[in-house]
């Protein structure tokens, strides 16, 4: 029986390459698996992932299965860092479900450690955001985070993310064991009032 495939992220089908200030945002494509590679690779990258590749050729055999919801950001033509954008439905009871069907999405981030303290991240994500409440027309965003991994809940707040929830031990990390997690939302409306 074969098997279906899936539809394309809604981001796919829009124009690209998107510009900001420093940085060239696109669509990740299978050819940026190395290029990508080069930051997620990092233990530091890594630690706070909840998927980080046992190694390289974890990497290359996992990649293809993900790269669809990925856009990469670019600067001066190398690429510095991934930016998840997975669109999805809200919740919604059933009579009125279809109402809540793809208007929101997750974003999700990591950045090599060379481009930090420079505002690339934080550049990068407003754009991505931007981009969601305009091009796509959803409602809402979200992002979570473990609690410990302040530079990411940080640029959360940075960008105009409000904090939603302090799950305590409700996180299972590799390494840490159960620790505490956080999660910011952002509705279109509050990203129009920020403008």
């Amino acid at each position: 029986m074969p098997t279906e495939t899936p539809p394309l992220p809604p981001f796919r089908s829009l124009d690209w390459p998107r510009r900001t200030e420093r940085l060239t945002i696109r669509p990740a494509e299978l050819t940026d698996a190395e290029a990508i590679w080069q930051h997620r690779q990092l233990p530091d990258v890594g630690k706070w992932l909840g998927w980080h590749p046992i190694d390289h050729a974890d990497w290359i055999a996992t990649y293809p299965e993900k790269y669809l919801d990925n856009l990469v950001v670019e600067l001066d033509g190398r690429i510095v860092g991934d930016i998840m954008l997975k669109a999805g439905d809200g919740w919604g009871q059933r009579e009125v479900r279809d109402g809540a069907a793809g208007v929101q999405a997750e974003l999700g981030w990591t950045f090599h450690p060379d481009a930090g303290g420079r505002g690339y991240a934080t550049e990068a994500v407003r754009a991505v955001i931007e981009l969601c409440f305009t091009d796509l027309g959803l409602r809402r965003i979200e992002a979570g985070a473990f609690a410990e991994n302040e530079p990411s809940w940080r640029l959360m707040e940075r960008v105009g993310m409000r904090r939603e929830s302090y799950s305590v031990r409700d996180s299972l990390h590799r390494d840490l064991g159960w620790i505490d997690g956080v999660t910011y939302a952002l509705l279109a409306d509050e990203w129009v009032s920020q403008a």
